[in-house]
């Protein structure tokens, strides 16, 4: 389980996550905008100033600040996927790849650059220049870059909205496999029914800086 009992302030917007999610299939965060979903994940990948209280994953504490214990963001071994990729302009599809596997956690799940290639259909995209990508392109290419990091969970936030309509269900049938293919558990922020309805193994309710 992911267990949270952690709360902060982002200006007026106050939060507190009081839940445990489970570490399997895809769980959805679900909510309408400005619920508190985008902080929630800030504060699981360890981005989210000033949050209090703690944060474990399958018993292992991310936070504790009871404790003094704060890891790092590169150390505890979350994958994030952005809504606009956010990938390195400076380098191509491969250089993105490579980044992430120097950078991999020796201890998380086995993922090979020939099952992320083959598994977001990139082989053919390597060598092109990340402004040449299409928004569909480039979401591959982050979603792939970050199961290359070896993480033990990856978060999702809104990565389809971007994306027009045929985009958007191509993208979808990537994610719905990964953790079958992959054995990583997922935490998606979505406000479309659609998508948490097709995605999700499990359903988180938010609401006003809560899990309801």
């Amino acid at each position: 389980m992911l267990e949270l009992d952690c709360r902060g302030r982002r200006g007026s917007f106050a939060y507190r996550l009081e839940h445990a999610l489970p570490l399997d299939g895809i769980t959805a965060l679900f909510g309408p905008s400005g619920c508190g979903k985008t902080t929630a994940l800030r504060a699981i990948a360890g981005l989210e100033q000033g949050c209090e209280g703690r944060i474990a994953m399958a018993g292992d504490a991310l936070l504790d600040t009871g404790a003094g214990r704060n890891v790092p963001v590169h150390r505890r071994g979350i994958g994030y996927v952005f809504q606009d990729a956010r990938l390195f302009d400076h380098l191509n599809v491969e250089g993105n790849l490579r980044f992430a596997e120097r950078r991999a956690s020796p201890s998380g799940p086995e993922v090979t650059r020939e099952q992320a290639l083959e598994v977001f259909d990139l082989a053919g995209l390597l060598h092109r220049a990340v402004a040449d990508l299409s928004g569909g392109e480039r979401q591959r290419v982050a979603m792939a870059r970050a199961l290359l990091s070896r993480p033990r969970l990856l978060l999702m936030d809104e990565p389809l909205s971007a994306l027009d309509v045929p985009r958007r269900a191509e993208i979808l049938s990537y994610i719905e496999t990964l953790p079958e293919t992959f054995g990583i558990p997922v935490i998606y922020v979505t406000h479309a029914i659609d998508e948490a309805a097709r995605l999700a193994s499990h359903l988180a309710l938010m609401k006003e800086g809560g899990i309801v």
